[in-house]
């Protein structure tokens, strides 16, 4: 999160990332997640890219 540069800004995101790792059953936690697989990380970020370009293409900014 080093391009994001307000609190609200760093906030969102965290809450999206939680979001769509609640969605793909990753058990992501606050903090150090060092002990995810590979697999489970690229699941989470693929995720969040896809619910990006979903709301990219329908023209909905949550």
């Amino acid at each position: 999160m080093k391009g994001i540069t307000t609190d609200q800004g760093r906030q969102t995101l965290e809450r999206f990332k939680m979001e769509a790792a609640n969605e793909v059953g990753v058990n992501l936690k606050q903090g150090y997640n060092g002990d995810l697989t590979s697999r489970e990380a690229g699941s989470v970020g693929g995720q969040m890219v896809k619910k990006m370009i979903d709301s990219y293409k329908t023209g909905s900014n949550k």
